[in-house]
């Protein structure tokens, strides 16, 4: 299953997931996605065909993984591991102890949201006090460097690798950001800072465009990278085994 998906056979995000239905739909937020495009969800004489259309339900009425992932009240009913493991060490190595642990739930938008806010309430920002006003000691990343890392690991990952999740281990010197599964057959470690993009998971790219997570134009490792670089900061992507780490220094 995962070399068709892979090679572009078969998408796994549209696949239904047994036992769901529209009744684990967040229907509130359902509405409020289709409002952006003038559809008055309330008023749809059928709305499970509007819902089949968009690939939140199957031909079958099932959910698709895509439609928990985005809309469901509790995806980690139905997909325990579509979750975030953060962890902040006091150190350089997992053997540290550990300042901060906390897993994330809730759909993908809502991880990306609570994961950049775990990261910015761990981070040190050592400042001083200069003619009135705070700066820095030393580079901070912005924030959208953060949040592109999130957001590529959690469009990007192998949702059919059921018994792992995507972790965020931060150190004294580096964050890194691992997301279950390797790259498309297409791209390399070498292309990814030149902006070649790829969709693992194309209707969950599709929801997270929609919502404005992503723009899907292949700029976000290139911005990543170039910060890094224009700031004297080490980055490295890499494969481990089934797993896909970006690791950024501090």
């Amino acid at each position: 299953m995962r070399l068709f998906q892979q090679s572009g056979v078969f998408h796994y995000d549209a696949l239904g997931v047994e036992g769901s239905g529209i009744k684990q739909i967040n229907l509130n937020k359902i509405s409020e996605y289709f409002d952006n495009y003038q559809v008055d969800f309330s008023q749809e004489d059928h709305p499970e065909n509007l819902l089949k259309n968009t690939d939140i339900l199957t031909d079958q009425y099932q959910a698709t993984v895509a439609g928990l992932l985005i809309f469901a009240l509790n995806p980690q009913k139905f997909i325990p591991n579509a979750c975030i493991s953060f962890a902040h060490f006091a150190g350089d190595e997992l053997t540290e102890e550990l300042i901060d642990k906390q897993t994330i739930t809730g759909t993908l938008d809502l991880q990306v949201d609570s994961a950049l806010a775990m990261i910015k309430n761990n981070i040190q920002r050592p400042s001083v006090i200069k003619g009135g006003r705070l700066e820095p000691l030393k580079f901070n990343y912005p924030d959208k460097v953060f949040r592109e890392l999130v957001v590529n690991a959690c469009v990007h990952r192998n949702y059919a690798i059921s018994g792992s999740r995507i972790r965020i281990f931060m150190f004294t010197n580096r964050i890194e950001f691992i997301s279950p599964g390797r790259l498309p057959n297409t791209v390399t470690i070498e292309k990814l800072s030149y902006g070649v993009s790829y969709s693992i998971n194309p209707v969950i790219v599709k929801f997270m465009e929609n919502l404005r997570y992503i723009d899907k134009l292949g700029r976000g490792l290139p911005m990543v990278y170039k910060i890094a670089k224009d700031n004297q900061k080490k980055i490295k992507f890499e494969e481990v085994g089934e797993e896909f780490k970006v690791i950024l220094e501090l």
